[in-house]
């Protein structure tokens, strides 16, 4: 699945992935690569934007640690960022709902 495919989803997707806990950049790609059954190998360019813009907006905490020598921002949902998914997820439900009326294969009324 290309990057373009997720636009207006991609970060509610990375918020989903850190409500599990801190992870460094490289982390959060292969959670969204195993979580969607490698469908979404999404490149840095991609993610680590994506990371440093949900910092800015506050969802997305990071720090820099060392790990086997090699430094690493470990990113951490806050609480506003908590907030922001329940919110991603209110919305996903209904347009997903709402698409699925069309889309699912019922009968037209």
């Amino acid at each position: 699945m290309k990057a373009q495919a997720l636009h207006g989803h991609l970060d509610a997707l990375l918020l989903s992935v850190l409500e599990g806990g801190p992870l460094h950049g490289y982390a959060v790609i292969e959670a969204l690569k195993a979580r969607s059954g490698g469908s979404l190998n999404l490149p840095t360019g991609t993610v680590y934007p994506a990371l440093r813009r949900l910092e800015r907006a506050g969802f997305v905490d990071s720090t820099w640690s060392t790990v086997n020598g090699r430094e690493r921002r470990t990113y951490e949902l806050t609480a506003s960022g908590r907030g922001a998914l329940a919110g991603e997820r209110a919305s996903w439900t209904e347009f997903s709902s709402t698409v699925g009326r069309f889309l699912g294969g019922a009968e037209p009324v």
